[in-house]
């Protein structure tokens, strides 16, 4: 089962932009499905953008239009490039990734956006 640790967590001004990467163990070329979820303070865990192999990406409505989804094959990294951030994007951020032996998700990585 693949294994996933993100990186590029951190505080930023509103407005502000940061990206996020999730290096996966393996070849994301076998990952059937990568994520990219959310938790803010005293929430529950929230979708936030998916790529499949077949290259369909989906956003939710909340990111759509800021956010972007992206994978890098030759370095086995999918990312999260987050613009036009507002403080009601902090939250643990997480990657999430789908293969044949099962589902695996990272350990999260802190976004904070101040005003």
């Amino acid at each position: 089962q693949v294994q996933l640790v993100e990186s590029g967590g951190g505080s930023v001004q509103t407005g502000g932009s940061l990206r996020l990467s999730c290096q996966a163990s393996g070849s994301i070329g076998g990952l059937n499905y990568m994520a990219w979820h959310r938790r803010a303070p005293g929430e529950s865990r929230e979708f936030i953008a998916s790529v499949r192999s077949d290259g369909k990406i989906h956003y939710e409505d909340v990111v759509k239009g800021r956010f972007t989804i992206s994978t890098d094959s030759a370095k086995n990294i999918f990312y999260l490039q987050m613009d036009q951030l507002k403080p009601v994007d902090t939250a643990v951020y997480y990657c999430q990734a789908e293969d044949t032996e099962g589902v695996s998700w990272g350990q999260g990585t802190q976004v904070t956006v101040f005003s």
